[in-house]
């Protein structure tokens, strides 16, 4: 059996857009709804993909804005980002291009391994961002690209599920498509 993986992701983007709820909802499969502004958490759980267990750490951030200074922690042995935005706010897509600039600056890479999330896909009524928009923006960056919904588990799994994905591709590991992931 080989040894789980360690792997530590970031979940960054501006404040409510819903990192906390979506981090909290892969991990133990509940929709929180309450705003409390997140400090900084830390949560762990063990992820089956392609018959290789992972063993993520998921570092939920403080909401930022444009003027925010990136902070040094969230680049040390970090593997994967997890940039969110809400599909219902203009400010968040556009703080997301903003930290995405800012993260690679501090890693001084021009591509690390990334999934851009547009969050908050159920409130129809209130959209203003179009999925191809969130998806040209993430090709420009040679990033995964996702909407999700933190009150689905199901797409709340994929975003991290697909994270992992990204991070094995970077690490020369490229899975074949067809096989399923377990969570456990």
């Amino acid at each position: 059996m080989p040894q789980p993986k360690y792997r530590k992701i970031a979940v960054l983007g501006y404040r409510s857009v819903g990192k906390s709820s979506l981090t909290i909802q892969f991990v133990e499969g509940q929709f929180v709804d309450s705003y409390d502004p997140t400090i900084e958490n830390t949560f762990n759980k063990m992820v089956s993909v392609n018959g290789q267990d992972f063993n993520l750490q998921l570092v939920d951030t403080a909401g930022q804005d444009e003027y925010s200074i990136f902070p040094q922690s969230h680049s040390m042995d970090i593997h994967g980002y997890v940039l969110v935005y809400s599909v219902t706010s203009m400010k968040s897509f556009e703080v997301v291009q903003v930290l995405h600039d800012k993260l690679l600056d501090m890693v001084g890479k021009i591509q690390v391994p990334t999934v851009l999330v547009g969050n908050k896909k159920d409130l129809h009524m209130e959209r203003v961002i179009k999925p191809e928009e969130g998806k040209k923006l993430a090709d420009s960056w040679g990033a995964a690209f996702m909407e999700s919904s933190a009150k689905e588990n199901q797409t709340a799994v994929e975003v991290f599920k697909r994270i992992i994905l990204e991070m094995e591709k970077a690490d020369g590991n490229a899975p074949s498509e067809e096989k399923k992931c377990a969570v456990m």
